[in-house]
């Protein structure tokens, strides 16, 4: 096994992912010691294999380029990530006391979890909420938003992309929302929703395509009616891998909803390589269909919509995909980074933490559980959510 300068194999964070939960047989088990790695932090010794790139082997090649002409692409999506708060209730927000004590600035909400997202090809986050200075035009609830300046949380910690589609997006109306797309793409950030589709392209050259839908408002009728011509336009411009969001479910439910599971369905029938969900602010279950994943719901990430949310828990998915020379995409499975909400387990401080190894366990244990509870209630489409929660990749290169 390689050991690359990033967060898979770091000390303060490597008990996060020891929890194997089936997986105790799994050969990189056999070769992790905890004793030899004590110092893993310290400043590594110039030309040892520490400092080498995620993505290079030891003879300096790229292990996503395979031997048979086929790529390794490697992506992580979370939950909901809200920054700044709403200036109708008070002029100082509590992201805004969070980040004049911080000394990191604007790279503290990320700055936990950035080095896992530097050890991928695509970061996808959804971004609930908007970057202006414009005023609120909504009634609901909340309205978020942040100074455009606020762009740095994404844009430093290597994050390339972002689902641009929920129900906070036009808080600050038209204006609003312009001005979160103008700052987006001048940040280098990529965004999906109803304006369009976006396009990546890896460093290695795949295009990936990505949609982002919301169901409310009777949307889903649109969305059955368009999502297999809207996958068909990305695939006719060369993307390789097409990931649809989706804004949908109820608030607080940690379960799909029945409107839910058909629409995920739908869409890999339509031609989708992945479906994530957002929207009810809580882990939900992951479905393996047709050999590929839906994940309904990956919680709040770094979400400054509340100071003590009822549950922090949360996690990183991430899959691999295997792009092959002749543009087949094939699954090379995935994996799961248990973290919490908050750095601080009495408060929400907007920093999403992976979870020691006690708290990992328990948080998969949690999802395993929630498992159980689709395939009950969907006993009648025969759903087949996933059983085990890898934390480590089946594979290494």
């Amino acid at each position: 096994m390689i050991l690359k300068s990033g967060i898979f194999y770091r000390m303060k964070v490597l008990s996060a992912f020891l929890l194997l939960m089936g997986f105790s047989a799994h050969p990189l088990a056999e070769k992790l010691d905890l004793a030899e790695m004590s110092a893993a932090d310290e400043t590594p010794v110039a030309g040892t294999e520490e400092e080498r790139a995620w993505n290079l082997r030891e003879d300096g090649s790229d292990w996503r380029l395979q031997d048979d002409g086929s790529v390794i692409v490697t992506l992580s999506a979370t939950g909901d990530v809200t920054i700044g708060g709403d200036k109708r209730k008070r002029s100082r927000t509590i992201f805004d006391k969070q980040l004049s004590e911080e000394p990191l600035g604007l790279d503290f909400p990320l700055s936990n979890v950035k080095s896992i997202f530097e050890e991928d090809d695509l970061t996808l986050v959804n971004f609930e909420g908007t970057l202006t200075t414009s005023k609120s035009v909504t009634k609901n609830t909340y309205s978020f938003a942040a100074p455009p300046s606020y762009v740095q949380v994404l844009s430093g910690s290597s994050v390339e992309a972002v689902s641009l589609e929920n129900n906070h997006v036009m808080d600050h109306g038209e204006q609003g929302y312009k001005d979160t797309c103008e700052t987006l793409s001048g940040a280098g950030i990529l965004y999906c929703g109803h304006l369009g589709p976006s396009v990546y392209t890896t460093s290695t050259g795949v295009r990936i395509g990505m949609l982002a839908y919301q169901t409310f408002n009777g949307n889903y009728t649109k969305i059955y009616e368009n999502i297999a011509s809207d996958i068909q336009a990305l695939r006719e411009q060369d993307c390789s891998i097409v990931i649809v969001s989706y804004h949908w479910g109820e608030e607080k439910d940690y379960v799909p909803n029945e409107r839910q599971v058909p629409l995920g369905r739908a869409t890999i029938d339509a031609g989708a390589d992945l479906v994530i969900g957002h929207h009810s602010h809580r882990m939900n279950p992951i479905e393996e269909y047709k050999g590929k994943y839906i994940c309904y719901s990956l919680g709040n990430f770094s979400f400054a919509g509340n100071l003590r949310p009822g549950d922090m828990d949360t996690f990183i998915f991430q899959q691999r995909f295997r792009v092959t020379a002749e543009g087949a995409v094939e699954n090379e499975g995935f994996r799961i980074v248990p973290c919490s909400i908050s750095s601080n387990a009495k408060y929400n401080d907007f920093k999403p933490t992976p979870k020691d190894e006690e708290g990992s366990q328990a948080l998969v244990a949690r999802l395993i559980e929630l498992n159980a509870k689709l395939e009950k209630n969907y006993s009648s489409l025969g759903v087949q959510a996933v059983k085990q929660y890898p934390i480590f990749w089946a594979k290494e290169y």
